[in-house]
């Protein structure tokens, strides 16, 4: 698959670029990125509770920082001006915006106030992609596709591909949830397996539009579609019921099973531990570091969290192997710690 960028500096984010259609075959490499939608159907009012409650979803999870990273703006019809009104106050959270626009005129003044960010274009289908085509790429934006079924949308993409733009991503949406995954299947698979390179592009998945206003459902969707396989999944609010199964399954899925989640081994003051702070040693599993540090961080107690090599295993794992024992730890202790600290306090966190 094509590796598409979309944003810029730290909001800059990776779709594609999947050679596998399992995890197990090697690894995914650019994790599923979740967009709240807004309307410009909606009143001020609404559109601002909505992004303020988009905001309060923010948190550090082992290490990576949880958030619906784009914002989804769609145009109802009603108003270039209007449109442009909240194209603007999306671009100003500094979030990564989805144009969902189908109509040129529209899509030209919003582009011509968020195209800095590096926005997606929506809005190509088979009635209009030349025009989509090059607003897109005078602006140097991502441009996405759709069709009404995949044969059109197999045949829009190749139409678009030989105005030599290929700087696309492929919206699988249609009109039930059925036909959205099969489509959505259906395109990868023949990416990676047939090696169709027509659909060899990232993919949208809109459940705002397949389960509007059913949140459960766009809850169990945005589960399936995160392993099964949307690059871009929109829905309609992020909450934390939504957040915290969503995130951890994601982050899951899209960590390479070739590589031992570790941290680094050596010493970490907390809560501004100097070398007479008591020391407090645990293994080098990347889950275990971060919820002991956690919870060390909220004692508020200066400790200095001693993180042995255990190369990667949990804590029984690691003594079951002979790599987290007495002899291991004394080993470590002498060689790494025993100079840098004056505190003969140790305890073991076997959390």
């Amino acid at each position: 698959m094509k590796t598409i960028k979309v944003g810029t500096g730290d909001s800059e984010y990776t779709l594609g670029g999947e050679t596998v259609l399992y995890r197990h075959e090697k690894t995914f490499v650019s994790k599923t990125r979740y967009a709240v939608s807004l309307c410009s159907c909606m009143s001020d009012e609404e559109i601002d509770a909505k992004l303020e409650e988009d905001k309060k979803v923010d948190y550090d999870r082992i290490g990576e920082r949880m958030c619906a990273e784009m914002l989804y703006v769609n145009y109802a019809g009603n108003g270039v001006d209007k449109y442009v009104s909240l194209v603007t106050k999306a671009a100003a959270t500094g979030k990564v915006l989805v144009l969902g626009c189908e109509d040129a005129e529209a899509a030209k003044a919003a582009l011509e106030v968020c195209k800095a960010g590096k926005p997606i274009l929506n809005g190509a289908n088979a009635s209009n992609y030349e025009e989509m085509s090059k607003l897109a790429t005078e602006a140097g934006v991502v441009l996405g596709v759709s069709g009404a079924n995949i044969d059109e949308l197999h045949d829009t993409v190749e139409a678009i591909e030989k105005l030599g733009n290929k700087n696309l991503v492929l919206d699988t949406t249609e009109a039930t949830i059925k036909e959205t995954f099969a489509t959505t299947v259906q395109v990868r698979r023949a990416s990676l397996k047939d090696t169709d390179r027509t659909f060899g592009y990232p993919s949208i998945v809109n459940l705002a539009k397949i389960a509007q206003g059913d949140r459960y459902m766009q809850q169990a969707l945005l589960s399936l579609f995160t392993m099964k396989y949307g690059s871009i999944i929109v829905l309609e609010e992020m909450g934390y019921a939504e957040a915290l199964p969503v995130f951890g399954l994601r982050q899951n899925v899209f960590t390479d099973p070739q590589k031992p989640m570790k941290v680094e081994p050596g010493i970490y003051p907390l809560n501004g531990a100097d070398e007479n702070s008591i020391c407090l040693t645990t293994v080098d599993f990347a889950l275990t570091y971060f919820l002991v540090s956690g919870e060390l961080e909220r004692s508020g107690v200066p400790v200095n969290l001693v993180i042995n090599d255990a190369g990667g295993l949990s804590v029984l794992t690691s003594w079951a192997a002979g790599k987290f024992s007495g002899n291991s730890i004394s080993k470590f202790f002498k060689e790494n710690v025993e100079d840098k600290v004056k505190s003969e306090k140790l305890s073991f966190l076997v959390k």
